[in-house]
């Protein structure tokens, strides 16, 4: 089965082609021509993944998946949010956003986070879609060189150590996206 993983991020590309069965040939939007830059207008990490995935299907009619994440922090109101790759401007510079991420919570002693993944499918003309959370806290400072995003500054509950600092294989077991991309793959194994 071809699947068109609707994403320009490499990282992301490489943490899901890890988890799939070798019977899914996962396809980039590289692969498949696509250089659009698809807008991503929704309030909602569903609504996003959803404007994607229909992108994809309606222009290049392939099957897709895509996804939208975004870090939770329960002492800001659930900011960043949808806001989160852009939460230090539209550079989507991930310095940038952990750094304005501590400064906001510079003196706060609530460091209650979540990362939320919310993933639409576009198979066969039907839409499913499959959303994974992961609890953690905020750190005072970054710690790790794995990962990206907001990895070095987020610590998953019942770990002393930050996503930046697990391999690819801990961190897929726990986190946000992996929780969703492994039910997206029990779902494609299924019908397979």
């Amino acid at each position: 089965m071809k699947l068109v993983f609707a994403t320009n991020n490499q990282n992301k590309l490489t943490e899901v082609q890890k988890m799939l069965p070798d019977s899914i040939e996962l396809l980039s939007l590289k692969d498949i021509q696509c250089f659009d830059d698809i807008e991503e207008t929704a309030i909602t990490l569903e609504g996003n993944a959803q404007i994607k995935a229909n992108y994809i299907t309606e222009k290049f009619g392939y099957n897709c998946f895509a996804d939208d994440t975004g870090l939770e922090v329960e002492a800001l109101n659930g900011a960043p949010g949808v806001y989160s790759a852009r939460y230090a401007g539209e550079s989507n510079n991930s310095e940038n956003n952990m750094q304005k991420l501590l400064t906001e919570l510079s003196g706060k002693t609530n460091r209650k986070a979540q990362f939320r993944t919310s993933i639409c499918l576009n198979l066969n003309g039907k839409q499913f879609f499959f959303n994974g959370i992961c609890k953690g806290d905020i750190l005072l400072e970054k710690q790790g060189q794995q990962g990206f995003g907001y990895d070095p500054i987020f610590q998953p509950e019942g770990y002393n150590k930050s996503f930046a600092e697990m391999s690819s294989e801990e961190k897929n077991k726990i986190s946000h996206r992996g929780l969703a991309i492994q039910q997206l793959v029990a779902f494609l194994k299924s019908i397979d």
